[in-house]
């Protein structure tokens, strides 16, 4: 008996997002599913910030659906999106450089306890075992969670903002060119990252422009040229430079069958 065929956790069906007379997409059609890495590329101008804003709530497509599961949205506001699950990684991390590790992992989400009949208060300690739960979960390490976040290092700031996007249960986590100010070093232990996300069942969407990255950590590799999808290929099956070609516009549409 054969096994039903998996089914996209989100889907974006021929969007199309117009700014007066430019069209900065036209006609995407994008699924992204479980446990899956798909690498979004494409030069400056390409559509993959539109893209992502459409799916964070903050734009709202002309043209085409957006399904969630088995559920279509018309348009999303960025506190519906993240209701449905959506998170974004971004690359200017927003985190609160005077607070503490902990704090930043929960930060949003702090537990609290009753003291004063119906006052609530901070429950530091459950919010400190929580934030080092998360991390450990992320396969992060960090030794004081009450060192300040502006004395830790880029790859430990890159992993308290992915436990904290992991700390809403998401179906799509995107990330946005997280490693464009790491070292070698911090950029590997940010693709683990990356990794360990899709592992969790979650859809993780990387923008990038760092093709090594892409090809260490995506399953499959998209890319946007002026706003129409030219390329969609398994990561495995996809050499570099067909991918600069598509991006650079020397290759015409190749899809995945």
């Amino acid at each position: 008996m054969s096994m039903p065929a998996p089914q996209p956790l989100v889907r974006c069906l021929a969007i199309s997002k117009y700014f007066g007379g430019v069209k900065a997409l036209d006609g995407v059609t994008l699924e992204l599913y479980a446990g899956e890495v798909v690498a979004l590329v494409g030069d400056n101008g390409a559509g993959k910030s539109t893209l992502v804003r459409i799916l964070a709530g903050f734009y709202h497509p002309d043209q085409g659906e957006l399904w969630f599961g088995q559920q279509r949205v018309d348009a999303l506001s960025p506190r519906q999106a993240r209701a449905l699950g959506v998170e974004t990684v971004h690359q200017h991390l927003l985190l609160c450089d005077n607070l503490g590790a902990a704090a930043n992992v929960v930060l949003g989400q702090e537990p609290t306890v009753h003291r004063l009949g119906p006052l609530k208060f901070l429950d530091h300690r459950r919010g400190r075992e929580e934030a080092a739960r998360r991390l450990a979960e992320v396969g992060a390490s960090i030794s004081d969670l009450a060192t300040p976040i502006r004395q830790l290092s880029g790859g430990q700031r890159q992993a308290i903002a992915i436990a904290r996007a992991l700390a809403a249960s998401p179906r799509l986590v995107m990330f946005d060119e997280p490693t464009a100010a790491l070292g070698s070093r911090q950029t590997e232990a940010t693709l683990r990252l990356i990794r360990r996300v899709a592992e969790r069942g979650v859809a993780a969407l990387l923008i990038s422009h760092n093709l090594d990255d892409v090809f260490a950590v995506a399953d499959r590799i998209v890319a946007l040229r002026h706003g129409r999808p030219v390329f969609n290929e398994l990561a495995g099956n996809a050499l570099r430079e067909t991918v600069v070609a598509a991006m650079t516009g020397l290759l015409t549409e190749r899809t995945v069958p």
